[in-house]
């Protein structure tokens, strides 16, 4: 176990797109900072460890490596690669990143897709949410999954879509990037709690489903060690439940901390109005009003 656990696979795509977002990350916040701007160091943080480092774990480790051959350690890269890289990466705010370090042109061109009708649809609580629950459903219920087993191609795609899904979804409901159209929090907070109830459902149809997902592709590997195929799908039911669920925390967590600073901005705001009218209320009153002699002279007519 401890062997398995050490094992590194050296997956090509996987070091390139690191070292590409990874190269253009470090050199954007560089170019803010020499530029006297600001850069939350969390974001960072987020984009690096949580982003980045859960992809590295979800295609370069041991899980990487086994995927093929567990079905347990292949539900342990869809939620790597659906819920756990796409926050981290979404957390490091990197259109926010690009629109304060690109050229003016490719600002624009930014900025005009945002407000296409593409990202309208998809920016929509209902689609990016439907995307991220139905996508497991369809990966194990259908051919997608045996295909995916089989052919090297499809599996390097299948990982780039559940991590553009994954992040569609947290840069949508987070909007700590720029978005078509905000929509309240609260909305995100329930959409969370319906994600819940369809990963559970999801995670109790492959324990307790007596069909056994590509058993005739797990049979053909012949393979004489660790567990047989209905305890291999059940550890992998349970890893999509589970940690499914737990890695929804921390997007809940970022959620409440999101709500809690807009309503301190907008009570911020809202004091600043009050203060404006009152100056402005007050600045209207006669001059001799703030005089002391003329304003009790005045007061005794």
């Amino acid at each position: 176990m401890i062997t398995a656990l050490a094992v590194w696979t050296p997956d090509p795509v996987s070091l390139v797109l690191i070292a590409l977002l990874g190269g253009w990350y470090a050199t954007a916040v560089r170019r803010v900072r020499r530029g006297g701007g600001h850069w939350p160091r969390a974001r960072s943080v987020t984009w690096f460890g949580g982003g980045l480092g859960a992809y590295a774990l979800a295609t370069l480790s041991s899980i990487g490596a086994y995927s093929d051959v567990l079905f347990s350690m292949r539900a342990a890269q869809v939620i790597l690669l659906l819920m756990v890289a796409p926050l981290g990466l979404a957390l490091g705010a990197p259109l926010t990143l690009l629109r304060e370090t690109a050229p003016p042109g490719l600002v624009a061109r930014l900025r005009s897709a945002l407000h296409s009708r593409f990202c309208r649809v998809l920016a929509f609580p209902a689609t990016a949410s439907a995307l991220l629950i139905a996508t497991p459903w369809a990966l194990y219920f259908t051919d997608w999954y045996p295909a995916v087993l089989r052919s090297p191609v499809l599996d390097e795609l299948t990982r780039l879509a559940l991590l553009l899904i994954g992040f569609a979804y947290f840069w949508s409901r987070l909007q700590l990037d720029p978005v078509p159209r905000g929509y309240p929090h609260l909305v995100s907070v329930w959409i969370t709690f319906a994600e819940v109830v369809f990963d559970a459902a999801l995670g109790l149809t492959l324990w307790f489903s007596g069909h056994l997902v590509a058993a005739d592709y797990y049979q053909s590997l012949g393979r004489a060690w660790g567990p047989d195929l209905r305890l291999d799908q059940t550890i992998g039911a349970g890893v999509l439940w589970i940690v499914g669920d737990l890695a929804g925390l921390p997007f809940l967590g970022a959620l409440l901390n999101r709500m809690s600073r807009q309503d301190a901005e907008q009570a911020v705001r809202i004091d600043r109005e009050l203060d404006e009218r009152e100056a402005e209320q007050s600045s209207d009153r006669p001059w001799w009003e703030d005089d002391p002699v003329l304003s009790e002279r005045f007061r005794r007519r």
